[in-house]
């Protein structure tokens, strides 16, 4: 008594069979025998002849991923050239926003910068000590946004501000995000010591101003090395290839992989940050991994 089923199979396949692990110990195929199974017993004798159709086993790692031959668009085509677009889009409107608020705020910066000394030196005196204060408190006020950046990043961004931060850390959906508004909030002081300083005289007015000025130049660096550089929200031409900020975007990008436990959060001093918790090594490697990035693009 013997049952059949004839299927079509390649050599290779049937070798592979022979050598199953799952078939019985008396279970032998023969390629010779066009794919005839035996199950050999002594009583009674059972043989099951099978040929596996080669033609269903080729459409099996092909089933959604043909090619249509007319030359129309797939639909995975469609969705990337979609999804490019938009991310075009994106990009060209902050970019238009980024170069217009910093040349709104450079440029008022310069002429209030100008028009106030120039004020001040009217009928002969130069205040000396006001200037130098100016001055002084603006480069300050500039390397110490970098440590109050650092601290609010960490005591306040990533904890009881997380539900805005956290937009910060995931997948952009449009040009802008909810985390912008603390760009926002740090240029609230920063006009106000500005205004304060331009339309007073005297020491403390002299010194507002340059805080005022320094907390503006932070935030124009902040925004085109962290949104342009890191994050490539609009290009930044060759800044991009100035050693030192290379490292600097490097490190930040470790901040988003979460592999030192946030660190650094700080931006300019992102390095120092890492080199202080071991990630030199880590760092060496996002460095390496956005130079072969740079020259595919």
């Amino acid at each position: 008594m013997a049952a059949g089923i004839y299927i079509a199979t390649p050599t290779r396949t049937l070798s592979h069979l022979n050598h199953s692990p799952f078939l019985p110990a008396r279970f032998s195929l023969s390629p010779k025998s066009h794919g005839v199974l035996r199950f050999g017993r002594k009583k009674p004798n059972l043989t099951v002849c099978f040929v596996l159709e080669d033609e269903k086993l080729k459409q099996l790692g092909s089933v959604g991923f043909e090619e249509k031959s007319n030359g129309e668009e797939t639909p995975v085509a469609v969705s990337v050239a979609e999804k490019m677009a938009r991310k075009r889009s994106e990009r060209s409107s902050y970019l238009v926003a980024a170069v217009m608020s910093s040349f709104g705020v450079t440029s008022m910066a310069v002429m209030a910068v100008y028009y106030r000394f120039a004020w001040q030196m009217e009928g002969g005196v130069v205040p000396y000590s006001e200037m130098f204060g100016t001055f002084t408190l603006s480069v300050g006020a500039a390397v110490g946004m970098e440590f109050w950046a650092r601290w609010a990043h960490k005591a306040l961004w990533h904890a009881s501000l997380w539900h805005m931060h956290e937009s910060h850390h995931r997948p952009r959906e449009g040009p802008f995000e909810l985390n912008d508004v603390f760009a926002i909030i740090n240029a609230v002081p920063a006009i106000a010591l500005l205004s304060y300083g331009f339309f007073h005289r005297g020491l403390v007015p002299g010194l507002c101003f340059g805080a005022g000025l320094g907390i503006t130049v932070f935030g124009i660096a902040y925004m085109f090395v962290h949104d342009g550089l890191v994050h490539r929200r609009f290009p930044v031409g060759p800044i991009a290839d100035v050693p030192y900020l290379r490292r600097v975007a490097s490190a930040h990008q470790l901040h988003h992989t979460d592999k030192f436990n946030g660190v650094p959060y700080g931006l300019f001093l992102g390095p120092k940050e890492l080199e202080e918790v071991g990630g030199l090594q880590e760092l060496e490697k996002e460095i390496n991994r956005r130079i072969k990035l740079s020259k595919k693009l």
